[in-house]
């Protein structure tokens, strides 16, 4: 058997078909059969026991994987390795496999937090790529690593500048500007007061930014009554 057939087979025996239900409604664009049904502290455990074996390297090697599961336990290996150009890379050969939200989110590797200034330039060209789930990506280190003490305004231009008819592409434009409308609000927020997102969007950042509980209730109050004028 082989090291990939192995750890898939370690994976089917950690089912837990409950929560395989639940991922099943979480993940619509998803089939069905290929969501396993395994808890994410249980790869994450797996992932701290493969990494850096030569089983972890055969694994990160085969792609595209047939289950859902695989495809996170190979973004939570990503994030084990230390060296940055290789994690880069890695993470560069893995996005256009990546086919659905929750994977796409989760992955991070460590490594991209101490290079936030090597990291700038593949940002800027994944949230300029054509693949919904890159630009997702994109986005998602964006807000991630780029609002606190690494803001520029010009961040929020290259988020702003984003144009799909991708449904998960625009949430996560959305929740880019009502997470800078929480940590750089008098930066962040012309881009909602103006109409310069798109409707949509921008009605979904307001609605995320109400939601939130890191906007100010004076915050809250100005974006219901801005939410009125649409």
């Amino acid at each position: 058997m082989s090291a990939v057939e192995t750890i898939r087979a370690r994976l089917l025996e950690m089912q837990d078909p409950g929560y395989q239900t639940f991922q099943q409604k979480l993940l619509p664009n998803i089939p069905p059969e290929k969501v396993i049904g395994v808890r994410i502290p249980a790869l994450r455990a797996l992932a701290r026991e493969l990494a850096g074996t030569p089983a972890a390297a055969d694994f990160l090697a085969c792609l595209p994987h047939e289950y859902y599961e695989e495809n996170n336990l190979h973004g939570f290996l990503l994030e084990r390795i230390s060296d940055y150009d290789t994690a880069l890379a890695k993470v560069e050969a893995f996005l256009p496999c990546i086919d659905n939200w929750a994977t796409c989110d989760t992955i991070s590797p460590r490594v991209f937090a101490k290079n936030t200034d090597r990291l700038l330039e593949p940002v800027r060209r994944w949230i300029a790529s054509d693949q919904t789930y890159t630009i997702r990506y994109g986005l998602g280190m964006l807000m991630r690593y780029y609002l606190d003490q690494q803001f520029r305004p010009e961040y929020l231009a290259w988020a702003g500048s984003v144009t799909s008819e991708e449904y998960y592409v625009q949430m996560m434009v959305a929740w880019y500007f009502a997470t800078a409308l929480a940590k750089q609000p008098r930066a962040a927020w012309p881009w909602v007061a103006e109409p310069r997102l798109s409707p949509w969007v921008r009605a979904k950042a307001v609605q995320k930014a109400l939601e939130s509980r890191r906007i100010t209730p004076e915050q809250k109050q100005a974006l219901r009554a801005l939410r009125e004028t649409f």
